[in-house]
């Protein structure tokens, strides 16, 4: 449904920090799931963990917020332009399943509260079926030059 290139119109994240392949659902203002194929190349596994390469449970999470992102962006429009999106919270993370080279992550979420530019998710990342994390994320769009004080 929005490729890798439709993704960095949205989102300002690039390589090696771009953690979503593409969208695959999208229902606007509600839900969306995105997909992140997890090969053996990734710059972390160089480091996590030599022999043992597994994904960083905070990437993982990072993911989920980058397409939580693209979903809040693409409801709100125009006026999110020049704006960044920001994580304010992550909670009742748990992690259930170690990512490895090969996995194709299935990233979910789910809207369950919007007011303004403030946004909640219950999302989950999934490999084959298979949830690997579940988290309730919150986030705000704001301007970038801005930030948080």
């Amino acid at each position: 449904m929005i490729d890798v290139q439709g993704i960095m119109d949205v989102l300002p994240h690039r390589y090696p920090f771009l953690f979503v392949d593409r969208i695959v659902e999208l229902e606007e203002g509600k839900r969306i799931v995105g997909i992140k194929n997890v090969t053996f190349n990734e710059p972390f596994f160089q480091g996590h963990f030599p022999g043992e390469p597994v994904m960083p449970g905070v990437l993982i999470i990072e993911a989920l917020g980058q397409t939580a992102g693209v979903l809040a962006f693409r409801a709100i429009g125009k006026e999110a332009e020049g704006k960044g999106v920001y994580l304010m919270s992550i909670n009742r993370v748990k992690f259930r399943r170690p990512v490895v080279p090969g996995d194709q992550l299935r990233l979910e979420l789910d809207v369950v509260k919007h007011r303004g530019m403030i946004w909640a998710f219950q999302g989950k990342a999934l490999v084959e079926d298979q949830v690997a994390v579940e988290a309730e994320i919150m986030a705000t769009i704001m301007d970038k030059e801005v930030g948080f004080k």
